[in-house]
């Protein structure tokens, strides 16, 4: 089936706006970044916020990943509820709502959590108590981001011996998302912090590193034991600028129809904000036309994306479908129930976002 054939059968068969994912690219990125982290020694835990599909975060497993990272506990439960184990919850967890839900989580499922302040760590012990086992932690660090993790190695040492000295917890080792231009003063934060916890006799196990542009630094970052690659499952416009995808990686576009075409250089797709987000992930533009590459979508409204055609020379008509490649897929992929799955140019099925909209 030809690629005109293939969009013509997803605008039929489901309507548009439609998320499309091309399962040929997923399992090439997906094999491409194993193979990467296998080269250098360092384990593949990918973070899969991004797909929030257990069928996905499966598929990376068998390929060898070593379990998988989620950002909320709800995404955690959707995974080790499809079977999925070795969990890391890459977030600060609060109150004895979310503190019995993880103590109910541990009781069945290998799962670590990280904790950037005492307040998160003197909660932790009542998901231990309820689980009857031992909840490892590891401190979440901040080499130069400015998000989440404690700032100054002091603080760092300091909460790792408050976890060992718990009951109930396990100091399992330390969490970073460094900036990609900063590998050397992170290697400078982790050094001291290494030896800091092994001066207090404490071993720290996983060295958890993050994010797919820093795929460009996987392997120079010493002491660093996993990696938790999210994006390149499906890879984005912001992939793209940065240079860790190239347009044949990128598995997920939307696809979208022109409704409207008032004046010649500007047009309406039905796919809005509701669909593409306005994210903008820094670029210019709110997506990348493949049919069209030219076409600009300079603003929204909740459907409807507007076209600037003013560059173009071939000009898209009403009726026609096109294809988008979003500025940020993980933002998108939350936005839809299914993902329609194609392979070989072929419509194969439909992908349950098992884990949308699990905010807590």
């Amino acid at each position: 089936m030809s690629t005109e054939d293939l969009v013509s059968a997803v605008a039929r068969e489901f309507g548009t706006p439609a998320v499309v994912v091309d399962l040929d690219v997923v399992e090439r990125n997906v094999a491409r970044i194993q193979k990467m982290c296998d080269e250098v020694g360092v384990a593949n835990r990918p973070h899969v916020k991004t797909h929030k599909s257990p069928v996905l975060a499966r598929l990376q497993v068998e390929a060898g990943a070593r379990g998988i990272t989620c950002q909320k506990l709800g995404e955690a439960e959707v995974m080790a509820e499809a079977g999925l184990d070795d969990i890391l919850i890459s977030y600060n967890i609060l109150g004895e709502h979310k503190l019995g839900r993880l103590g109910r989580l541990l009781a069945g499922t290998r799962v670590t959590v990280a904790a950037d302040n005492p307040v998160v760590v003197e909660g932790l012990p009542r998901a231990a108590e309820i689980a009857g086992r031992a909840l490892p932690v590891v401190v979440e660090v901040d080499t130069g981001r400015k998000r989440a993790g404690v700032a100054t190695v002091a603080e760092a040492l300091a909460l790792a011996r408050d976890i060992a000295a718990r009951p109930g917890l396990a100091f399992a080792g330390f969490m970073l998302y460094p900036p990609e231009d900063a590998i050397a003063e992170t290697q400078v934060f982790l050094d001291a912090a290494m030896r800091g916890v092994r001066e207090a006799g404490l071993e720290p196990a996983i060295v958890s590193s993050g994010g797919t542009p820093n795929l460009a630094n996987l392997g120079r970052i010493s002491g660093a034991t996993e990696h938790r690659p999210g994006t390149y499952v499906f890879n984005d416009r912001m992939m793209l600028a940065c240079g860790m995808a190239r347009l044949e990686d990128c598995a997920l576009t939307v696809y979208a129809t022109v409704v409207s075409r008032a004046e010649p250089e500007r047009g309406i797709l039905d796919a809005g904000s509701k669909t593409l987000t306005a994210d903008t992930g820094g670029l210019d533009g709110y997506g990348l036309v493949l049919e069209h590459p030219r076409a600009r979508i300079h603003k929204f409204s909740e459907e409807h994306g507007f076209l600037d055609l003013s560059a173009c020379n071939d000009r898209p008509l009403v009726g026609e479908v096109v294809r988008v490649v979003p500025n940020h897929v993980c933002v998108v992929v939350n936005m839809v129930d299914r993902l329609v799955a194609v392979r070989g140019g072929r419509i194969v099925g439909e992908i349950d976002v098992a884990a949308r909209g699990r905010l807590g």
